[in-house]
């Protein structure tokens, strides 16, 4: 997408709102915290076989529990007939249709927040809604056979553990401390998940009208991608590393096909790298996939391949698009589509076989609310119909629908094809930011850079603002022309917000990523401060009044920026890494860290680890620090933040730790949670004006 259309893009959503306020006499309102609660956003849409239908998660804030729900809706193709298909005010997730279209099974828990997820199944005709299974993990993956008979799945199995040390039994009525954990494995804790109860995910298959689950698969291996059946419904293809070693492997996994009336396994790929979502073609001759040979790097452009099923030949189709793609899916057709990003936009293409491939869409997200990372996904009809998720800087994501054969020409076809518009109410009177993209040079070795800069609502060019930094984590992801409440909050505040895709940000290509493989943080630093020095160009800026903030990857820049300049007044790092020494040997993927990210283990190369922590900055920070991260972050452990914080303080640093408590690495995953964080940032900015 050219800067151009890029920036008629991002003109129409303030203008839209400008004419709602004048139509309705109401004075446009800025952003505020509360806000939050009322947010809606749609996703996983999925389509009906015949293209006339779409059904999707309609994801919202539950304001009296704190949490995040969702439950499913259907909307028709041309935007009429909008109802729910579930109201069950809890977590309803996954809906897919049976090849027939008339059923649409998904996934719910019951009213108990600890009791397992279950499959459930609704036939239109009749609304009818009923629970197919009672099983005792999680299941996930779901998918139908081609008749729609089945129901394949995985599910973790729980391995019996025999106790390491027998107690004595106490005595009657005695209440005794709870057991020690015994950890046996190199990865027993996830962020999100806490420490992982023992055992392997497995693949199973349900009868479509409910009953007892058939184990396909065994062994001490993890199969927990997804699932595609051949046409003639005698196999499952899927991806898993079958590896005695696979805790050690990270990312690693070939392609298997399993019969499901023997339980014959056979593997169809075979190479040092991963294999993974497998989608078998209509006519079973192909199976379309996505991998790159591993070269122990810290990240990989992942290419879409084709393999032969029966000759096991495989061929790479985007080998010269040099970006990451993911979810390959067919139409009936045999069309071949796939999402990629590219420059900071989320995009859906379709391959045609010894053709060029042809860009549908650029405006897939939204997905993630809290900042403008890529996100979102779509799903295709028999036809070739597309249903996907689409996003403005100033909207969530909505389903949106593309008839087969019209393809993306330009942003006035955009609106048109949008099937809902679930933030209408909540943010057409509101005053947004206007976001506007931007291209800069790094002055360390003229790279070209691409940035966005959000301006408050009522932006007076005359005036002079304050400016936030906002950095992007990963480091292998990418900001865009997204929804991001977190930004639009800080413009609300009054802040001019900044956000540039430095050097290692992905959809760039893999020499850009290259440029930190073992070198981060480091040069991306020069990035964004030639990012800021851009804007403070336009004259719009108070060069005296610079602040700065990122999370996750983007919590590391922000602590490595105060200990490199003091030219911000003040900063907020939340969840960082602080020491990789101490980082690599208490996260919870420690294999890839320490494997991919560092020429070798800490001890090997103690004086590399210190030279890219921040910690090894500590002693040249004069700018006031916040610390910020969730107390149950196994990603980036609170031991983290606390040693910078403790070494701030010896040094009588102006520094606080903000703990939130219950809140692993995602901390805006609860509403609360959210509005906390932005409003801790806000207020120490404050206390620094």
């Amino acid at each position: 997408m050219t800067e151009s259309r890029i920036r008629v893009y991002l003109w129409w959503w303030p203008l839209f709102c400008a004419t709602v306020c004048q139509l309705t006499g109401a004075e446009p309102r800025p952003l505020e915290l509360s806000d939050v609660l009322q947010l809606e956003y749609a996703s996983d849409p999925r389509i009906a076989p015949d293209g006339k239908r779409v059904a999707y998660v309609r994801n919202y804030m539950d304001a009296i529990d704190d949490r995040r729900r969702s439950d499913l809706w259907v909307v028709d193709a041309d935007g009429s007939q909008h109802r729910p298909l579930t109201s069950a005010h809890r977590r309803v997730t996954s809906p897919r249709w049976s090849p027939d279209g008339s059923r649409v099974a998904y996934l719910s828990r019951g009213d108990d927040e600890h009791s397992p997820v279950q499959i459930h199944c609704l036939w239109l005709s009749t609304g009818t809604s009923a629970r197919l299974t009672q099983l005792p993990s999680n299941p996930d993956h779901l998918s139908w056979s081609p008749d729609g008979r089945w129901l394949a799945f995985t599910m973790h199995v729980e391995r019996p553990e025999t106790p390491l040390v027998e107690l004595p039994a106490p005595p009657q009525g005695g209440k005794w401390a709870p057991a020690a954990k015994v950890i046996r494995e190199v990865l027993y804790r996830a962020d999100g998940r806490g420490y992982l109860r023992p055992g392997f995910h497995q693949l199973f298959v349900l009868p479509a009208e409910g009953g007892t689950a058939r184990q396909l698969t065994d062994g001490p291996y993890d199969h927990r991608g997804e699932l595609s059946w051949t046409p003639d419904r005698r196999a499952l293809v899927f991806s898993a590393n079958r590896t005695r070693d696979w805790m050690y492997q990270p990312g690693e996994s070939e392609l298997y096909e399993i019969e499901i009336a023997s339980k014959a396994v056979r593997q169809l790929t075979d190479r040092r790298g991963p294999d993974r979502q497998p989608a078998v073609s209509p006519d079973g001759r192909w199976v379309a996939y996505v991998g790159y040979d591993d070269r122990q790097k810290s990240y990989h452009t992942s290419q879409l391949y084709l393999l032969d099923r029966e000759q096991g030949q495989t061929r790479a189709v985007t080998a010269n698009l040099d970006r990451d793609v993911v979810s390959p899916t067919w139409d009936q057709q045999g069309g071949l589509y796939f999402q990629f990003d590219d420059r900071g936009t989320t995009q859906i293409a379709r391959y045609h076989e010894n053709g060029p491939i042809e860009v549908l869409r650029r405006d897939v997200g939204g997905v993630v609310i809290g900042r403008p990372y890529a996100s979102g996904s779509f799903s295709v009809s028999d036809q070739g119909d597309l249903a996907f998720t689409r996003t403005t800087p100033w909207r969530p994501a909505d389903v949106a629908f593309l008839e087969s054969g019209h393809p993306d020409s330009g942003p006035t076809e955009v609106s048109a094809s949008q099937l809902t518009r679930l933030n209408a109410d909540l943010l057409a009177d509101k005053a947004l930011g206007r976001v506007d993209s931007f291209e800069t040079k790094s002055k360390l070795d003229g790279r070209s850079l691409a940035g966005w800069i959000v301006t408050p609502p009522g932006f007076d060019a005359t005036r002079k603002y304050p400016l936030v930094l906002e950095i992007h984590g990963g480091p292998y992801a990418n900001y865009g022309p997204r929804f991001s409440v977190e930004v639009q909050l800080y413009a609300a505040a009054g802040y001019v917000v900044v956000y540039l895709n430095p050097r290692g940000s992905t959809s760039y290509g893999q020499e850009f990523a290259d440029l930190i493989q073992h070198a981060y943080p480091g040069d991306d630093y020069e990035d964004l401060m030639s990012g800021v020095d851009a804007v403070l160009q336009r004259g719009i800026i108070d060069p005296e009044h610079l602040y700065v903030t990122g999370g996750s990857g983007g919590g590391v820049l922000t602590a490595w920026v105060v200990g490199k300049t003091d030219r911000f007044r003040a900063a907020v790092a939340a969840k960082p890494v602080i020491n990789w020494y101490s980082h690599v040997l208490t996260a919870d993927m420690s294999t890839l860290f320490a494997g991919r990210w560092f020429p070798g283990f800490p001890w090997e190369h103690a004086e590399h680890y210190h030279r890219r922590s921040p910690i090894s900055l500590a002693g040249k920070v004069k700018t006031p620090t916040m610390l910020l991260t969730g107390e149950q972050d196994f990603r980036t452990p609170m031991s983290e933040s606390e040693q910078f914080f403790q070494a701030l303080k010896l040094r009588k640093v102006d520094t606080v730790l903000v703990r939130i408590p219950g809140a692993s690495h995602n901390i805006a995953n609860r509403p609360s949670h959210l509005m906390s964080k932005v409003a801790h940032v806000l207020k120490w900015f404050e206390m620094h004006r």
